[in-house]
């Protein structure tokens, strides 16, 4: 079956981008390599297109008691123009999706979910919203997406918008509607990199102009395109985990060292009695980061994690990061060996060991102070 195509396709065969099979799109995977795509972000600037990223709408009287009882974050703690992040959990306290919640007003919320996961979060949200005065919209094919992450990131979008991005008017985690490049869309201080910046998402039929404005606007300030390889090595040096490999349904937010997303004292929510009962009886394994000292091992997933020669977990995600200059595996240990600073030991699929240090914070930034900056 023919792969489908993003609103930016041409541009990615004009600039000679690897393509790759994304969930049935082509997708860049590099325009240069990775490292360069990488290290542009962390110096400069990196252009990032999720092509089916997009919103679900919830709207609706009872919109926000929808979500307040299938997200175990607590939407009371934010109010409009402010973004959440939490996850969507089963009944066995299993995470359905980890995604971002945009309040738009009490009764209309976008959530942006994994790509992946769209039709999955519609259908959840569909099933609990019957019977309530809630309405669950897929919007995603009608949305044009782009996300601008750096150091420079605020001179190139702020050259293209007359919204005020200070982090006065525009803190980390909210968001305003606004023109880019004469379109109406909404501008959010969200990403997946750990930087600052800046996601847009727009009507789609204006992506080859936004995609134009945005190079045109950016080549003043070293900004350059990124494909997945930047997007998923930049979010391993942050310790991000990424849906499908290090989340899963069968995966909870208390072993997922998301445990601070669980709001326990805002009332009922779908999974809670499951997460209060693991809470209680303590979990048996935890998300780290495991960091070796060189790229000269690259752990990937399914490797197993041994403390003197003893299985003690398995890596769920691994990767380079370029910036930190090391290799780091994310991966689920026993908790007695998940403490920072156990060093372990971790077997590749064809028999190579290395010796890790396990590190429960980033290896890049670990007090966010980039992002929020």
């Amino acid at each position: 079956m023919a792969r489908r195509q993003s609103a930016y396709h041409q541009k990615y065969i004009e600039l000679g981008a690897e393509l790759v099979d994304r969930i049935g799109y082509d997708a860049p995977y590099s325009f240069t390599t990775t490292e360069q795509e990488h290290i542009a972000t962390r110096t400069a600037a990196g252009m990032y297109d999720v092509y089916h990223q997009g919103m679900v709408e919830i709207r609706g009287k009872e919109a926000e008691a929808l979500l307040q009882r299938t997200i175990v974050n607590d939407l009371t703690r934010i109010g409009d123009g402010k973004v959440l992040y939490s996850s969507i959990c089963n009944e066995a306290g299993g995470i359905v999706d980890d995604l971002t919640i945009y309040r738009l007003s009490g009764d209309q919320f976008w959530l942006s979910p994994t790509p992946s996961r769209v039709d999955a979060v519609v259908d959840w949200l569909t099933g609990k919203a019957h019977g309530a005065n809630a309405y669950v919209t897929n919007l995603v094919s009608g949305s044009g997406f782009i996300s601008v992450q750096g150091p420079s990131s605020r001179s190139i979008v702020g050259s293209m918008t007359d919204a005020d991005l200070s982090t006065d008017a525009l803190p980390y985690y909210s968001f305003t509607r606004a023109t880019m490049a004469e379109v109406p869309g909404i501008i959010a201080r969200t990403g997946y990199s750990g930087e600052l910046g800046y996601e847009f998402f727009y009507p789609r039929e204006y992506g080859a102009h936004v995609w134009d404005a945005v190079m045109t606007a950016g080549k003043p300030h070293g900004l350059v395109p990124c494909g997945l390889g930047a997007l998923r090595s930049v979010r391993i040096e942050k310790r991000y985990p990424l849906y499908g490999l290090d989340l899963n349904e069968s995966t909870s937010p208390l072993e997922a060292n998301l445990g601070w997303t669980v709001r326990f004292d805002k009332g009922e929510f779908v999974g809670r009695d499951a997460l209060l009962r693991q809470k209680e009886s303590g979990v048996s394994r935890t998300l780290v980061a495991i960091e070796f000292p060189s790229f000269d091992f690259l752990p990937a997933t399914g490797n197993d994690v041994t403390f003197d020669g003893e299985s003690v977990g398995t890596v769920t995600s691994g990767d380079r990061g370029f910036f930190v200059g090391k290799s780091i595996a994310l991966a689920y240990l026993t908790p007695e060996f998940g403490n920072t600073g156990t060093t372990v030991t971790v077997t590749s699929a064809a028999g190579e060991t290395a010796d890790g240090v396990v590190n429960t914070k980033a290896a890049y930034d670990p007090n966010r102070e980039k992002a929020r900056g």
